[in-house]
């Protein structure tokens, strides 16, 4: 080896110190540099300029010592007096006063990797340890059998190293525990004894001598060379894989520091010439098998192009240069131009056969997938190696790499664990670089398949690899970048990045994001910063849209989780933190979405979508004014917006002021059916209709419907209906008036909870039913005392006609039994007086849903039937009191048909007012009519009777028996003259009419009966006008009226009556008649008549009217309505049969036939007639149908 000749030319030279310079440390950042010096100051130094930054003055004596934390934040120096500084490492200003740590000199100071303790070892044969948080003593000290020369905690922050005059020691630095004790120097009159750990931690370097003491050494930062200053003047450059020197630096006077700049390229050094030098690292320092001169940069920084081009320069230069040829193989190798590099490969051993020519072979056949040639190649290569054990091990890890090239994964990495045996005195840190390489191309075949546990898997083994001890490998491996083009350089990096890439994938959040805050806190000051930029850039946009994806599918934990992550990054935009609001609302999170929402707005003033989610948290928390102005401000920058995009979403959405106006067309309809006025059940106060409404818009109920229906871009209004019928359904009152009523003067502008109003009577019964409707959840409350204003006659009107619709359109009724005691027994019910009186008929008629109360406001038989109306036993006991079953009740609509059937109903009730007795009916039957109370009940019900007639058409309230009304002769004077059932006559069977159907053909022209069928089918409907009554009739003259005896009343009288055309018969009445025989004739003449019922028509458009006013209740609402009692009605089939006019005439004839309820009618001298009251029903027949053509009479007979 040739004589190593000193440098003495600096590339750069620091001046400033005044004395002795006695120790350095660079600046994680690279850019600044920290010395200490016997003039007792530090100075802090710009590396590019060379310019002093700060000149730091607080020791009182020299400074022997000094560190940096690993994060460059704190600067600690010890003197020779025994006290230690610390320094802000930014500012270089001192952060605390000189602490007295040791009573010698303070030989060397160390920060931990955490940079929560610093050690300071001192000749006074102690090493002690301080908090930086606190500079108070942390701990024991370690007491040592020496003076304290050096302390250095290693890379890995597990041990620290003690160097005394005598030995080293090493200890646990977590526990202070002695772990190991080693000699190797033998002068104990050291004046230092340097130390210095390897970058992976698992080898210690101490300083001994040149020709005179070694006062300082430093290791490269790729662990490969080492630098050594000495009493000799010179700084020396090692290199550890061979232990030799490879320069030499020379100082004109004692180099008593050094240090390597952290980019490795340069070395820093000063003495007691008060100087620091910095030195250039030679290009060839660190180890390489392969020597490629002219093309070995263009290869290393990727320029192929350029590369294959300088070696095909010195080929033209010197055509026998085996070198050049085998160079540019693995250049064409790795351009994948697989011939021209075997051609090349060939012609380099042809030239000489060598290792670099065996080299090239074997990867250009192995990328060719010739595997066999390959390894023969390879096996030929080691007669090159010299059995050099490196050379050995670079050919072997080559041999692996094409293995892995050529997809044989497995094989390569089993091959590289192998080495480990065959090459045990090789540093094994090659070995480590290639598997981990290896690891990491795996792992990313694995992610790009999908595989990403497997990914994970393989990326974990590259991050915990000891290939990563130092962050220069890429120096010392260069030789594999040039051979396959290898990134060294950022694999570390790599690693990190995919493996938070892979656990993100897996759905492994939690990993993903140790991993992630395990790369930042593993990765130099320099590479932060582009970890940074792709932790912002795709490990957070990939985060985003994993919780994008989460958010998809309403996975609001991990959507939020992954949001979260981005957003503590500080890196998030205003879209992440609305998605995380988006999350965050579906989790019904309402005050956190808030917060994001808000913080979307601020980072964005015109989000309208920060606007929306503010609207729709605020809503969730049930803010709802600030919900809706929040949602005014979204409608108005959608307004403004400048691109039309933006402002076509406005269309999406209602302005507040639009849902109002609708919300209030549909409070007006639903009050439509509702009382006039109400109770408050919660205040006790009587409100109209406004104050209703007004108390709805102020009611969360309809802040909450504004605020939700602003969101679409339709109505809804089944929802604004649903919304408004909760808030104003209300509660009735059915009940007997008693005693003292509260009036509506009685309780206007009070409070009906209120103690000072007379707690007793009706007023108690009042407070009770409000209390009881509240208690059920209704607001408002109906009584007919006191929400009814009764001085005001158009109100009184408006309310008779309407009070069954209020019934009906109520959440609830509740009947009061003011006579049925707790505990009553079965049947309880069926005595109450509530039965028998007129308005209560309507009240549990009308109402869907009704609940019987006993008199202390318990449930009745404590029944929790929902609704009594479906409580069997109630309902049997309504039915015992009143006759009307429970198919009745549900099958119930008002309606002016089958009118009989309502008034049978009515005829056992009773009213205090007469008039009411027919005034109760008005919404049973469906009609509307003026109210006059005092026009006594004969002229009330006669009003009601001719409004049905006229307007309906059904005479089935001409079936009564009793007195006549004065109304009209025709109508009974009492509601009680319909106590008597219907006149239910019975129906002839199917199949005898089809009999009699077909006997009729035989004997009758069927002219005749469709002449007849035609006749009656024209006759007009029966109407009132001036109270006289117009009724189409089948008219039978009486020749004879005759007293008979009978077992009726003295107050009646029984007569016999034959008429043309029908069998005899008796009638019971009251009146006195002219009795008449055919010998005995009189003036006074009577007719017997059949009402005529179009119904016998048996026409298809006869339908059961269902008139009910102005409400409109679909029939859903009543139930299904009974079947008309007609007998025909009987299905399709006999519909079908009767479908021609012929069938229907004869059937009309067979009819005609049957037993008929009849009126006896007295003309009058004006032409008029009257109808005869009798006591029980007139039962007609004719004699013969076929001659009934001759006896009857088809006329409208005109009734007084």
């Amino acid at each position: 080896m040739s004589q190593l000749i000193p440098s003495t030319t600096p590339i750069r030279i620091f001046e400033n110190h005044e004395k002795d310079i006695n120790a350095v440390a660079v600046f994680p950042d690279k850019r600044r540099m920290i010395t200490g010096s016997d003039d007792r100051t530090l100075r802090l130094w710009d590396l590019e300029t060379g310019v002093v930054l700060k000149k730091m003055e607080a020791h009182s004596s020299r400074v022997w010592a000094l560190t940096i934390s690993r994060d460059g934040k704190i600067i600690a120096s010890g003197d020779s007096n025994g006290e230690v500084i610390a320094w802000h490492g930014e500012t270089g200003k001192s952060i605390t006063k000189p602490i007295k740590a040791h009573f010698k000199v303070i030989t060397s100071v160390d920060f931990s990797l955490d940079g929560m303790v610093l050690a300071t070892g001192s000749w006074d044969y102690t090493v002690k340890f301080w908090s930086t948080k606190t500079w108070q003593m942390q701990g024991d000290r370690i007491k040592c059998d020496d003076e304290v020369n050096c302390v250095r905690y290693s890379p890995s922050g597990e041990l620290l190293a003690i160097a005394t005059s005598d030995s080293i020691q090493i200890y646990n630095s977590g526990t202070r525990e002695r772990v190991a004790s080693l000699t190797g120097h033998n002068d104990r009159w050291k004046f230092r004894l340097p130390l210095a750990w390897t970058p992976d931690s698992t080898r210690l370097l101490s300083g001994g001598s040149h020709t005179d003491d070694i006062n300082a050494i430093a290791i490269h930062p790729a662990g490969t060379l080492v630098a050594s200053a000495s009493d000799d003047n010179h700084v020396r450059l090692w290199r550890l894989s061979d232990q030799r020197i490879i320069a030499i630096f020379q100082h004109s006077f004692t180099a008593t520091c050094v240090t390597f700049s952290l980019d490795g390229k340069h070395i820093l050094s000063g003495g007691e010439d008060n100087k620091m030098l910095q030195w250039a690292i030679p290009k060839d320092a660190h180890s390489k098998i392969l020597d490629v001169t002219t093309a070995r940069n263009a290869c290393l920084t990727g320029d192929l192009s350029l590369a294959e081009e300088l070696l095909t320069q010195e080929i033209h230069t010197n055509a026998d240069d085996f070198t050049s040829y085998a160079n540019r193989s693995f250049v064409m190798a790795r351009k994948h131009n697989l011939d021209n590099a075997l051609e090349d490969a060939i012609k380099s051993i042809n030239i000489k056969p060598s290792l670099i020519g065996f080299i090239s072979k074997g990867i250009a056949l192995r990328g060719k997938g010739h595997v066999r040639e390959a390894r023969v190649a390879f096996d030929v290569v080691s007669m090159f190696t010299n059995q050099d054990p490196e050379t050995k091990q670079f050919l072997l890890l080559i041999k692996a790499i094409a293995l892995f090239n050529a997809d044989q994964h497995e094989e390569a990495i089993l091959s590289i664990k192998e080495l480990d045996t065959a090459c045990p005195n090789v540093e094994p840190l090659a070995r480590r670089v290639v598997e981990t390489y290896l690891r990491v191309h795996i792992g990313i075949t694995a992610l790009d398949g999908a595989r990403y546990d497997e990914a994970a898997d393989h990326f974990t083994a590259a991050v915990n690899s000891t290939a990563f001890s130092s962050r220069y490998i890429h120096l010392t491996y260069e030789d594999l970048t040039m051979l396959f083009g290898w990134d060294l350089k950022s694999l570390l990096l790599i690693a990190h990045k995919k493996r938070c890439q892979a656990f993100l994938s897996a759905g492994k959040l939690d990993k993903a994001l140790e991993a992630h805050e395990y790369m930042m806190n593993a990765v130099d000051e320099s590479t932060k910063a582009s970890c940074l930029d792709w932790s912002n850039g795709e490990f957070y946009v990939l985060c985003a849209a994993n919780g994008d994806s989460a958010l998809a599918v309403n996975d609001y934990d991990k959507a939020i989780y992954l949001y979260s992550a981005v957003i503590n990054s500080n890196s998030a935009s205003d879209v992440v933190f609305a998605n995380r609001s988006k999350a965050k609302l579906g989790k019904m999170l309402w005050m956190e979405a808030l917060l994001d929402a808000q913080k979307v707005i601020e980072l964005d003033s015109l989000s309208y979508l920060g606007y929306n989610l503010k609207h729709a948290a605020l809503h969730g928390v049930r803010r709802y004014d600030e919900a809706i102005e929040t949602f005014q401000t979204m409608l108005s920058i959608l307004d403004n917006a400048p691109d039309v995009h933006t402002r076509k979403l406005r269309q999406q959405y209602l302005r507040p002021s639009q849902v109002e106006r609708a919300i209030r067309r549909v409070i007006d309809t639903q009050l439509d059916n509702a009382p006039l006025r109400v109770l408050d059940t919660n205040t006790g106060l009587l409100c109209d209709r406004e104050t209703q409404i007004d108390a709805f818009k102020m009611s969360t109920q309809y802040k909450e419907l504004v605020s939700s229906t602003i969101t679409h871009a339709n109505l809804h209004i089944e929802h604004i209906e649903e919304v408004v019928k909760t808030y104003l359904q209300y509660a009735m009152l059915s009940h007997r008036w008693e005693g003292k009523e509260p009036l509506l003067q009685d309780t206007q502008g009070k409070c009906v909870y209120d103690s000072e109003l007379v707690p007793v009577g009706g007023m108690t019964k009042l407070r009770s039913f409000c209390k009881t409707a509240r208690d059920a959840g209704y607001n408002w409350a109906w009584s007919d005392t006191c929400c009814i204003d009764k001085s005001n006659n158009v109100e009184v009107q408006e309310s008779v006609n309407s009070m069954f619709v209020w019934y009906h359109h109520s959440a609830l009724t509740i009947v009061y039994l003011s006579d049925v005691p707790p505990s009553s027994k079965s049947g309880a019910l069926a005595k109450s007086a509530w039965n028998t009186r007129g308005w209560t008929f309507q009240e549990f008629i009308a109402s869907k849903v009704i609940l019987f109360y006993q008199n202390d406001w318990t449930l009745y038989r404590n029944d929790r039937t929902l609704n009594h109306k479906d409580s069997i036993a109630i309902m049997q006991e309504i039915k015992d009191a009143t006759g009307i079953d429970r198919p009745a009740v549900v099958a119930f609509r008002p309606s002016m048909h089958n009118a009989r059937e309502k008034l049978h109903w009515a005829s056992i009730r009773v009213t205090t007012r007469q008039e009411d007795i027919a005034y109760s009916l008005f919404g049973v039957l469906g009609v509307r009519l003026p109210v006059d109370y005092g026009e006594k009940q004969d002229k009330a019900l006669g009003r009601l009777l001719q409004e049905i007639v006229a307007r309906s058409g059904d005479i089935t309230g001409l079936d009564w028996v009793g007195e006549s009304s004065e109304f009209n002769s025709c109508l009974p004077a009492s509601i009680t003259s319909y106590e008597a059932p219907p006149c239910q006559l019975p129906p002839l069977p199917e199949e005898e009419i089809q009999s009699s159907v077909s006997s009729l053909r035989k004997t009758v022209a069927t002219d005749f009966a469709s002449n007849l069928y035609t006749l009656l089918r024209n006759t007009s409907v029966p109407r009132f006008a001036a109270q006289r009554l117009h009724l189409p009739c089948l008219a039978f003259n009486v020749r004879k009226v005759r007293r008979v005896r009978s077992p009726a009343p003295e107050t009646h009288f029984t007569y016999e009556v034959k008429a043309d055309g029908l069998h005899d018969l008796l009638i019971t009445t009251a009146e006195t008649l002219v009795q008449f025989w055919p010998a005995r004739p009189t003036e006074r003449k009577f007719v017997l008549v059949r009402p005529w019922d179009r119904s016998l028509l048996e026409l298809s458009e006869f339908i059961e009217p269902s008139d009910y006013g102005n409400d409109t209740e679909s029939e859903e609402d009543y139930g299904t309505p009974p079947s008309p009692p007609d007998a025909w009605s009987g299905g399709s089939l006999v519909k079908q049969a009767i479908s021609d006019l012929e069938s229907r005439a004869l059937r009309l004839l067979v009819r005609l036939g049957q037993p008929f309820s009849a009126f006896l009618l007295a003309q009058q001298h004006s032409g008029e007639c009257k109808r005869i009251a009798t006591h029980y029903d007139i039962i007609g027949q004719v004699q013969d149908v076929v001659s009934v053509g001759d006896s009857m009479n088809i006329r409208t007979m005109e009734i007084l």
